[in-house]
């Protein structure tokens, strides 16, 4: 069985790289070890910020690490909260009031979005990858759907016609900007 770290505490990012890593791969995060990780996210891109975590955990076992980072891009708000999706309007906020909000912001105005994610691999010599995946869609105008989490219940894809909160977790990993850049990630990493 292959093995493969990622530098996350998230579990929902674990069970959706879980899901479509496939029962062949045992996936172990930050959880899984007995001493602490810095990490700092100060990067200015999905590409930096993916690539800082991937190398901060990979410096402490010098083992093969993926991290993603990934974000809402909101272009009625100059993409944001982009980089800073998960600490936009504060880490304690809930996503309710940050969804709220944005549906607010982009009232009257065009409702264009995308998720965008990068998957940061650090192979076994220490050299960095990444893989970017992106997914159109808008904001819908309210919350909808209780599946996914995060941004997922005002992000509306049209080809579902719905909300990606509204549709199944196997629905949504078909097209989300995670499968997208893992996709191409898994290219690379089957083929060593």
């Amino acid at each position: 069985m292959k093995k493969i770290w990622i530098a996350t505490s998230n579990a929902h990012k674990v069970e959706e790289f879980q899901k479509m890593l496939g029962e062949d791969v045992q996936v172990c995060c930050l959880k899984d070890l007995d001493q602490e990780v810095e990490i700092v996210e100060n990067g200015k891109t999905f590409e930096e910020n993916a690539l800082i975590k991937a190398r901060s955990l990979y410096d402490v076992l010098h083992q093969p690490v993926i991290s993603d980072d990934s974000g809402l891009e909101v272009d009625a708000m100059d993409k944001a909260p982009g980089v800073y999706s998960a600490r936009w309007m504060g880490e304690d906020t809930s996503y309710d009031v940050k969804n709220a909000q944005i549906i607010k912001n982009v009232e009257g105005k065009t409702r264009t979005a995308r998720f965008v994610c990068v998957i940061a691999y650090i192979d076994e010599n220490g050299k960095g990858h990444t893989y970017r995946g992106e997914v159109e869609g808008q904001i819908n105008d309210k919350i909808l759907g209780s599946n996914g989490f995060g941004y997922d219940p005002i992000f509306y894809y049209p080809e579902y016609g719905t909300t990606l909160a509204n549709v199944s977790s196997e629905m949504k990993n078909k097209v989300s900007h995670r499968s997208r850049a893992l996709e191409k990630f898994l290219k690379d990493w089957r083929n060593k």
